[in-house]
């Protein structure tokens, strides 16, 4: 268990670690904060910018935009997980996300590709398509043969943390202690992931996902408690509700308040960002390393 003791202050921050990966073979290492760029190939994601048709010329646009801002890694997703969601087969979902893939892999073979999904065919169709990465939302609670797959497959896998599924999410909020409950949930997964032979663990708490306002930024106050599972954490804010709601915006104009909540996400040892706007999140970063060198 994880017992669960004071903050530590800002001044005591505690500086990313570094961390060492296999993409296809290839050994990278990571000693300082990295971009998620987000590519939706689906027509109902919550922030419309995101989105980007296949069939469409837009789609090129957004992959040469996102890579030219300098994104280190693009998530594509196919199925949008915001509340309220169309429901999406498997078959559309790997029509949707498998020529994405194959094109970026194609143009531009030097990017990182994450397939954001919670489906373990999906995750396998993509990956022999040339991706690199697995981002999955439930941790492999929504598909038993994921965390197989994925350790066969011997790529990184990020688990993020939520309770049920995107339709009755918000429903499940009900949390005793929810920073212990959520660190024990990624031991236990931890373990779990070691027994399929998974080596490469990103963890995601999951902001959003069966959270309220309050306990989003109840965990996010408290990242560095993440630390203490000895894996890169991401963070997953960008132009969400818990930023909109609390401005009293929409996520159209969340961008300041992403960027702000960016800059205290590294500061709490975030290292990774999942952003919709790569430009302004890597000037975030270049700022962070300025304080920080």
């Amino acid at each position: 268990m994880f017992p669960v003791t004071g903050v530590s202050s800002f001044e005591d921050r505690v500086f990313p670690q570094k961390y060492t990966f296999q993409f296809n073979g290839r050994l990278q290492v990571w000693n300082s904060p990295k971009i998620m760029g987000i590519l939706n190939v689906t027509p109902d994601s919550f922030f419309g910018k995101s989105r980007a048709n296949f069939t469409s010329n837009d789609f090129a646009r957004q992959v040469e935009k996102l890579i030219s801002e300098g994104a280190d890694i693009l998530d594509i997703g196919g199925y949008s997980t915001r509340p309220g969601a169309a429901e999406v087969s498997e078959e559309e979902e790997i029509n949707r996300v498998v020529p994405a893939v194959e094109w970026i892999s194609k143009n531009f073979p030097d990017i990182l590709l994450s397939v954001d999904t919670f489906r373990a065919n999906v995750a396998l169709q993509a990956i022999g398509s040339g991706a690199h990465i697995v981002n999955d939302i439930s941790s492999g609670d929504l598909d038993p043969e994921m965390i197989p797959t994925v350790g066969k497959l011997k790529v990184p896998y990020i688990a993020m943390h939520m309770r049920g599924n995107p339709s009755n999410m918000h429903e499940l909020t009900n949390y005793s202690d929810i920073l212990a409950e959520i660190l024990n949930y990624f031991a236990e997964k931890q373990e779990q992931f070691k027994k399929f032979g998974i080596k490469d663990v990103i963890i995601d708490p999951g902001f959003g996902f069966a959270k309220t306002i309050e306990q989003n930024y109840f965990l996010l106050k408290n990242l560095k408690q993440f630390q203490r599972l000895s894996s890169p954490i991401l963070v997953g804010i960008s132009r969400k509700s818990m930023i909109y709601k609390t401005l009293e915006i929409n996520a159209d104009d969340a961008l300041n308040g992403t960027t702000a909540l960016n800059m205290f996400a590294l500061c709490q040892g975030a290292n990774l960002l999942r952003v919709h706007d790569v430009k302004e999140a890597k000037e975030t970063l270049k700022l962070y390393h300025t304080i920080y060198p």
